[in-house]
């Protein structure tokens, strides 16, 4: 008896249907074809157990399991469930009229219970595409996948529970999620507050520029000085994700397995802040399961490189075209993955090995050569796509011991989205680009061309500190952000100025 099932192979960070055809005869014989892994091979055993432990038994009979399109690659234990609802009804132990109506996936343990998979919802969002009416799942991803509409979730225990829904024993609850409701109500909730920063106000006003049009940024600064403490705040000053960019953030991080079973969409912006012995997979994805890397896993939010020259120089290098592109192309021999990497760089490093090179009070001990290796860790390539240079001094006593508390995350935030939704309005006819650090040369001409005045200043610096092409892009769209702060609609040479004076590692005095 022929009977077919559905699942669905996550490819990148969107899903592709399986038809799972099971064939039963006579024979005792089990063949299992359609390119599984090891993993998938393994399902035989575990539901063998699963069907015995729950008063089932594997069918006697030679049977064929094809699992279609034969040309991917079928990765994971999430096929155990269909699999095992597949080869009972294919010995007539399971109804097999509603099985064309849902699409099933699972692991299965011994004793029959249903562990989590990765990727609920990329499959979710599949499954209604192709018009199943429902999704059968683990419970604990029961809330990932129901934040997708017009299709049916039902979050299930045991195996046991899915038999006998499909042989009209048992009715199964689908689970329900106020998509709206639930993301609005979660996007307030910072663990840090820029309120807590004593003093740094030269460096909060570079946060907020950075955050205001997208920049990436880099804080230089000693040992001590706050560059990890304001880092993890500036998520709090960030823009709202829309319900758009959350979907796509929720799509990543259900691939890769982060979410808990108590998350539904991810509702703030991520930080990620991976340690400095990374490998260059892990930072930009791939490996032979293929996984998004620490830079997709950013998409939306930040990426918080700490101690940046102690990260390998390759693993830094990788970032140069997925900063300048916005996504990673990943070719290997058996794959060939395009996962989404829209993130904001933040970085922080000491300004010598010591870390006391320009220090107000405490003397460096590194010679000119010890500076100077130390600086060129990080390629000027790299430094180039960083808009915003920043130096950090520590905080005097006096600013410490205030009691005052300091503007609040939230005050910040207003002007940042105030400056956005300028932004937006700006690029509404450019689909693809919502803030300035998007930009191209040809948008740059358009809306961040200085006047005369601005030019001459422009000039002068570009000679003075002999800068490159790409930092004459980023000076010019730094002025334009700063310009959108102040609701000014041209840039003028004070807006400029204080662009320029980002560009900290581009003075001769550095490492000098």
């Amino acid at each position: 008896m022929l009977v077919k099932a559905y699942a669905a192979a996550v490819q990148g960070i969107d899903a592709t249907i399986v038809t799972i055809e099971v064939n039963s005869s006579r024979g005792i014989k089990f063949f299992l074809v359609g390119l599984p892994d090891s993993a998938v091979k393994e399902s035989h055993e575990r539901i063998m157990s699963a069907l015995l432990v729950n008063g089932y038994r594997f069918p006697s009979r030679q049977i064929i399991v094809n699992m279609a399109p034969a040309d991917i690659r079928k990765e994971g234990s999430a096929y155990d469930l269909p699999l095992a609802i597949g080869i009972l009804a294919s010995a007539g132990e399971v109804a097999e009229e509603k099985l064309s109506k849902y699409l099933i996936m699972g692991e299965l343990s011994l004793d029959g219970s249903l562990q989590p998979i990765k990727g609920a919802l990329p499959i979710a969002i599949s499954a209604r595409a192709q018009g199943f009416e429902g999704f059968i799942l683990p419970k604990q991803n029961a809330r990932e996948a129901a934040v997708v509409n017009n299709l049916n979730v039902y979050g299930v225990e045991n195996i046991k529970e899915v038999i006998e829904f499909f042989n009209n024993e048992r009715e199964l609850q689908p689970t329900i999620v106020n998509t709206r409701e639930e993301f609005y109500q979660h996007q307030e909730n910072f663990p840090y507050d820029f309120e807590d920063v004593k003093g740094q106000e030269s460096v909060k006003r570079a946060l907020e520029v950075a955050a205001a049009g997208g920049h990436n940024l880099i804080m230089i600064g000693a040992p001590g000085s706050g560059k990890s403490m304001m880092a993890k705040r500036l998520p709090s000053i960030l823009p709202p994700l829309s319900l758009g960019e959350s979907l796509e953030t929720t799509k990543i991080h259900s691939v890769a397995g982060k979410l808990s079973k108590n998350d539904s969409l991810i509702a703030i912006r991520p930080f990620r802040s991976p340690h400095h012995t990374i490998s260059q997979v892990a930072m930009v994805g791939g490996g032979s399961n293929p996984q998004p890397g620490e830079i997709s896993l950013a998409h939306n939010g930040l990426l918080f490189l700490d101690e940046l020259p102690e990260f390998n120089r390759s693993v830094l290098e990788v970032l140069r075209q997925p900063l300048e592109d916005r996504h990673i192309s990943i070719s290997r021999a058996k794959y060939s993955l395009d996962y989404p990497a829209s993130f904001m760089l933040v970085a922080s490093m000491n300004p010598c090995p010591c870390g006391y090179y320009n220090h107000p009070t405490k003397a460096c001990v590194c010679n000119p050569g010890q500076v100077h290796r130390y600086l060129n860790r990080i390629s000027g390539p790299l430094l180039d796509r960083i808009d915003i240079q920043i130096e950090i001094v520590p905080v005097p006593f006096e600013k410490m011991s205030e009691q005052a508390k300091s503007e609040s995350s939230a005050s910040i935030r207003e002007r940042v989205i105030k400056a956005r939704k300028i932004q937006e309005q700006r690029f509404a006819n450019h689909p693809g680009i919502y803030c300035n650090a998007q930009m191209e040369s040809q948008l740059l001409h358009q809306y961040a061309q200085p006047d005369e005045k601005g030019l001459a200043l422009l000039r002068s610096a570009m000679s003075r500190l002999n800068l490159s092409a790409r930092a004459y892009d980023r000076i010019l769209k730094v002025s334009r952000t700063i310009a959108d702060l102040e609701g000014s609609s041209s840039i003028l040479p004070h807006h400029l100025a204080e662009a320029i004076s980002y560009r900290n590692l581009d003075r001769e005095n550095w490492g000098g």
